[in-house]
């Protein structure tokens, strides 16, 4: 993978910049390889020493006797663009840079940018790089600690990723105290040029990594980032450390002045729409690190508590009922259970308290009684110091318990021993147990969160969306209008100017007319009937609310004179220069239980355009006021928005207000988010309120900002959105009329019905095992695709699915593997034809170098078209397959 093998998997490293002065970077680094007891060549690098730390040490790069599979370089900033320039002409392939300070920061613009010129050397010799200012990495599972990190790393399932190397150090010092180990511990420093996205591309196949951590300064490619983090997040736990959560923080978090500043939310969004876990302090990093390293996935939402004390329980349950989490309710029969074991006195419910007074044998009679029931996904067993049930004592007895009971791994175990002294050991035994343990009832419950937030981030991310159809739209007169405008210098529109843009995609809005004065603004409210509203139109005062440039419910002429007349004369007053377009005159929404939403669409310098939701506020503040998500939107997306707007108060359903219709509101954000993609000269837009009262939406007031796109129209966006360009009709042998498409989401029920209507033994063909009925979440995986680097086109036959092809990119869009199916009843017609020249096409159009496919001796009608088709054919007998490749370059 484009020389990245080589940093995972490396047999020999060379140290540049070795020493054996004990202050020295390169003294740490060999150190550490030493002491980690590598199994391959270590070649010290150094003019000074004939030896380092007694291995033989080479005076130029030159000279070493073999070429390493990484090189570490320990020199100062200034000498490593030469360095580089030294290994590249060796061979060296892969090398992770430690000097800070390579390029011109934030505050100081004139230093010599060094990065520059070492990336420059690099590409020149095809090599990659981890850093600048990189810790360097470790890979226990090879004992190669090629770091400069004072903490060595235990092996274990968790890779960890960082551009921060003080967080490293602090999570490793925190892991060796909880016995938490790594497949994988990598400082990426900089990222000048290997990134995160390649990282989790590699690490999500790795049979040593079971969860990934991430901490994130910042992102460059969003585009590159969230198709692999989608992809990754759906083999992979993945939790995300993102700093810069303040304007402040993300000032401080800029690498260098090119760098660019991303907004928070929009972050949020990123991440919990590519299906990981946010977390926001180092604290909850290690509660969901010690979480996600010790449990199994979290099967419901369900929370029981067991307690020998009620106040620490009540903790509890406050933490989580402000989590929005979901306390479990115990069954009759389990109740029944429980009061046969416990004091007549107990709690009668859950959180269950077993009472100051219990012993070790109640806390195991109740675990069991729990453990026979269903009455829960998760159980938090809590502790407070008590002279009958001693802490560790009592530590021991649950982990017998849960050992010793066959339905222990159905559940999701956490424990909450509280104090210090004795309760430091008990927690130890936990650990050591691999069951996750906390000091806090409030942590306890915020690493369940965590597993929770998880668990709907993944179900967010297989969720199969409703179909809305086509929607309703003219985005060539809108883009012909957006020009027209543009061409004539005008680069802000105001309502009235909108106003059939909007309407052109189905929206619903209230018709605006245009006064020069207070005389035509009253002649324009006879003609349509009071009450009116009166608005001011100047491009030089974006927000009307500064000078009180909005009066509502005027009921005659007088009052809408005097409005217009007062409005006027207030930007004499207070903007003298300010130019004066005109006066809006709108008639009066009915408002009479309709509830004010506010909807916008804000381009960030990061993620590209992204969609706001919140309700209509004076200062609106997109931090503050709004949840935010990513185009492409379909419905279940657009429901999640909602939703997440409702738990989080930025909407509030008001009792006195007619109920919001979540799929009139879900199907406007739906368009929303189509119009952006159509339009991608629309910089910003923003709808201000909307009006909305059960299932009508009516849009009072909206502004938008125009610029001239120039580039690539899907690039711009983080996730790439359907690709219409690609739907194609065409005819079968028989006359049939077929449209080739793209796969989407909302296919997956017809394409299980297609899956069905497949024999197995071509099933077993094409998958090289039996299939048997596929679960929602393969059929999600088949039919949620992420376009970027994966496409499924479908035949569609009167509704329905008659054939799939499928082509998956390698990272380096140099090679696809293909596969294409068709229904066993429709064979002979020429549709499998028809698909192969579709990817073809499609991996040409890519610009991909080689299509490759596998299939079985017994396919003869595959190989049989693939030769037709120009691929090369191999047949291995010994492995029972057939490779086919062909090469389009």
């Amino acid at each position: 993978m484009n020389n990245m093998a080589a940093f995972l998997k490396p047999t020999s490293v060379a140290v540049i910049g070795a020493s054996n002065n004990p202050h020295r970077l390169g003294y740490v680094v060999v150190s550490n390889l030493l002491a980690g007891c590598f199994n391959g060549p270590i070649i010290p690098v150094t003019p000074k020493y004939t030896a380092v730390a007694g291995i033989l040490a080479y005076s130029h790069i030159e000279t070493m006797p073999i070429i390493p599979d990484i090189a570490i370089v320990c020199t100062h900033a200034a000498l490593t663009p030469e360095i580089i320039n030294q290994l590249g002409r060796k061979g060296v392939k892969a090398v992770i840079v430690i000097a800070a300070g390579m390029s011109p920061s934030a505050h100081h613009k004139e230093t010599i940018n060094h990065q520059q010129q070492m990336l420059a050397n690099a590409k020149h010799y095809n090599m990659r790089i981890i850093g600048p200012n990189s810790m360097g990495i470790i890979l226990p599972w090879l004992n190669l600690n090629a770091s400069v990190a004072p903490t060595h790393a235990n092996k274990g399932n968790i890779a960890f990723i960082s551009q921060s190397a003080s967080i490293c150090t602090t999570i490793l010092d925190w892991a060796q105290n909880k016995h938490i180990g790594f497949s994988t511990f990598i400082s990426l420093g900089d990222a000048c040029d290997i990134n995160f996205a390649e990282l989790l591309d590699i690490l999500s196949q790795d049979t040593k990594t079971e969860a990934i951590l991430l901490y994130i300064d910042n992102i460059k490619d969003a585009r590159q980032f969230m198709s692999a983090a989608r992809a990754a997040a759906r083999n992979r736990r993945i939790l995300v450390l993102k700093s810069g959560r303040t304007s402040v923080g993300r000032s401080a978090a800029l690498l260098s002045p090119n760098d660019t500043l991303g907004i928070d939310v929009v972050y949020d969004a990123a991440i919990r729409r590519s299906g990981m876990l946010r977390v926001h302090t180092t604290h909850d990093l290690f509660a969901a690190v010690e979480t996600l390293a010790h449990s199994v996935p979290l099967r419901g939402e369900r929370l029981a508590i067991l307690t020998n004390g009620g106040g620490p329980a009540i903790m509890a349950l406050d933490t989580l009922s402000d989590c929005g989490g979901k306390l479990a309710q115990l069954s009759t029969n389990t109740m029944a259970k429980l009061s046969l074991v416990l004091p007549a006195y107990w709690s009668q419910t859950n959180p269950i308290d077993i009472m100051g007074d219990a012993n070790p044998a109640r806390y195991q009679q109740v675990m069991n009684i729990l453990l026979d029931s269903d009455d829960f996904d998760a159980l938090l067993i809590m502790h407070s110091p008590s002279a009958i049930a001693h802490s560790s004592h009592t530590a021991n007895v649950i982990i017998d318990t849960l050992h010793q009971h066959s339905r222990s791994q159905r559940f999701n175990i956490l424990t909450n021993w509280s104090g210090e002294n004795d309760a430091v050991n008990a927690r130890t035994l936990f650990t050591q147990a691999r069951l996750p343990t906390y000091r806090t009832p409030e942590s306890a419950i915020s690493a369940f969160m965590h597993l929770v937030e998880y668990r709907r981030n993944q179900r967010q991310l297989m969720e199969t969306p409703q179909s809305i159809g086509e929607v309703t739209a003219d985005p060539h007169y809108v883009r012909h209008e957006i020009q027209r405008l543009l061409q004539q210098n005008i680069h802000h529109l105001e309502t009235h100017e909108i106003r059939p843009l909007l309407e052109s995609y189905g929206f619903t809005t209230l018709p605006t007319w245009i006064a020069s004065d207070a005389a035509e603004a009253v002649h324009i409210a006879e003609q349509i009937g009071y009450p009116v509203a009166v608005k001011l139109r100047s491009p030089d005062i974006r927000h009307k609310s500064d000078i009180h440039g909005v009066v509502l419910y005027l009921r005659d002429a007088n009052e809408v004179a005097n409005a217009a007349d007062a409005i006027l004369s207030r930007v004499a007053l207070h903007y003298p220069s300010a130019r004066i377009d005109g006066l809006l005159i709108q008639r009066m929404a009915n408002r009479s239980g309709a509830q004010e939403l506010r909807i916008g669409v804000y381009n960030d310098p990061i993620f590209g355009p992204v969609i706001t939701l919140g309700e209509e506020t004076i200062d609106w503040n997109i931090e503050r006021d709004a949840v935010v998500a990513l185009p492409p939107l379909n419905m279940a997306l657009a429901r999640y928005m909602v939703i997440n707007a409702l738990k989080r108060n930025k909407i509030k359903q008001r009792g006195s207000l007619e109920k919001i219709s979540l799929p009139a509101l879900c199907q406007f954000l739906v368009t929303i988010s189509q119009m952006i993609i159509d339009c991608p000269d629309i910089n910003a837009l923003d709808i201000h309120p909307l009006l909305i009262s059960g299932d009508e939406l009516t849009i009072i007031d909206a502004s938008m900002d125009i610029t001239t796109f120039n580039g690539d129209i899907q690039q711009r966006l983080a996730i790439r959105p359907y690709p219409k360009e690609y739907e194609q009709q065409c005819q079968l042998k028989d006359g049939k009329s077929i449209l080739l498409r793209p796969i989407l989401p909302e296919d997956e029920p017809t394409h299980k019905a297609f899956i069905s209507q497949v024999s197995e033994d071509d099933l077993y063909k094409r998958f090289f095992s039996d299939v048997g009925e596929l679960n929602h979440e393969a059929l999600a995986k088949f039919t949620q695709i992420d376009y970027d680097r994966e496409m499924a086109f479908v035949a569609v036959y009167d509704e329905m699915i008659i054939g799939v092809a499928r082509a998956l990119s390698d990272a380096n869009n140099a090679d696809a593997e293909f596969a294409i199916l068709v229904r066993s009843d429709l064979k002979g017609i020429g549709l499998g034809g028809i698909l192969m020249l579709k990817l073809i096409d499609y991996a040409k159009q890519r610009g991909l170098e080689t299509l490759t496919g596998i299939t079985m001796p017994t396919n003869r009608g595959m190989i049989t078209l693939a030769q037709k088709m120009g691929f090369e054919i191999d047949v291995q007998l010994a492995d029972g397959i057939v490779d086919m490749r062909l090469r389009l370059k």
